[in-house]
């Protein structure tokens, strides 16, 4: 199973804050804090970002390229 696919599996074509911050391990108020500030994760989500009425949202395969989560694991690194 790639990356990608896991992702589309557990959070659909669309992420939310909390989707966002249990992906990245922290809080949902820390992701919103760091999203409105000029740091480099908010640099690489906020292209992701889109907003439906109120609520904000992120396309998922873009989270995905954005945090180069795409890394091969040998089946070596597996098993460890």
């Amino acid at each position: 199973m790639t990356t990608e696919e896991y992702l589309l599996n557990r959070f659909g074509p669309l992420m939310s804050i909390p989707d966002i911050a249990t992906l990245l391990g922290r809080s949902p108020d820390g992701v919103r804090v760091s999203l409105y500030s000029d740091t480099d994760i908010s640099r690489k989500l906020k292209p992701a970002m889109i907003r439906i009425g109120r609520r904000v949202y992120f396309r998922t395969m873009q989270i995905n390229d954005a945090l180069n989560l795409d890394i091969e694991v040998s089946p070596q690194d597996r098993l460890q």
